[in-house]
């Protein structure tokens, strides 16, 4: 679930956009993890990221980078019997509606809808078991601004893109004749989503459902731009890390201590 409210990072004035703005494209994402410590230290190291306080408490801080609210991390994986991974969270306009047509579309909802001021929050499995969460409410003082300094997008590897991407869209209003709704697209043989023109996830078709490697089995990949992929890399192996694959200088799939996958793509691929 989101490990402190998607809002910005001080009450200073400044520009408020809720989900109402950015509605189905993804506005978060968050990781649980057993040993908060050893976490921050893995990222910060890979990643350069700094860390504050969150509101939910002592298990929960805020991932910054360059002074931008960019994730939240969880020490809660062993005390709330959770696995240990990253999911991303899309904006919805209403969080009651958006579980209630996962539901009612084969998928689940394991936690929520839950509030948590200034918004609602729940986290939900699609019909194949890939796990994400929604967030309605108030988000960052710039939707523009978390995106560059975040993500550089997430990917669903599943067993067929297409009917994933029908399930997401019936539940996040994608490809709608509601103005400002995402846009999808097919390119190269994956779903593609965009939102402002950014594209913002990917889909695609491939994964198992019953394969016993988590990089088979249908998830969502969460993408970190970063400056030097191999740097990167080679800072998850110093630090208790793995890499699990390596893509010339582009792209590497690594693991933390803990086990959660996450990928670094270069800022010259993006």
């Amino acid at each position: 679930m989101n490990h402190d409210t998607p809002a910005g990072d001080t009450p200073r004035k400044r520009e408020v956009l809720s989900t109402s703005s950015v509605f189905g494209a993804p506005c978060w994402v968050s990781l649980t993890s057993r040993d908060l410590e050893a976490t921050e230290e893995f990222y910060a190291a890979v990643l350069g990221w700094r860390w504050r306080g969150a509101e939910l408490g002592e298990h929960f801080r805020i991932a910054l980078a360059n002074g931008v609210p960019v994730a939240g991390i969880a020490a809660v994986a062993s005390m709330w019997q959770m696995a240990v991974a990253w999911t991303p969270y899309f904006a919805v306009r209403d969080a009651d509606v958006a579980v209630a047509r996962a539901r009612e579309r084969g998928g689940t909802a394991a936690v929520g809808p839950l509030s948590f001021p200034p918004g609602r929050a729940a986290l939900l499995a699609d019909r194949d078991g890939a796990t994400f969460g929604i967030w309605q409410g108030e988000l960052i003082s710039n939707w523009e601004t978390w995106r560059r300094a975040s993500p550089t997008f997430i990917r669903l590897h599943t067993r067929n893109a297409f009917d994933s991407a029908i399930f997401y869209g019936e539940i996040l209003d994608w490809a709608s004749e509601i103005p400002g709704c995402c846009e999808v697209e097919y390119e190269g043989g994956e779903v593609v989503l965009r939102s402002r023109g950014d594209v913002v996830a990917r889909i695609d078709s491939g994964a198992v459902e019953d394969a016993p490697d988590p990089e088979v089995r249908p998830h969502w990949q969460v993408h970190f731009a970063v400056a030097d992929v191999a740097a990167c890399a080679r800072a998850a192996e110093k630090h208790g890390g793995s890499v699990l694959r390596e893509a010339d200088e582009s792209e590497a799939i690594l693991r933390d201590p803990d086990g959660a996958q996450f990928t670094v793509t270069s800022h010259r691929a993006r």
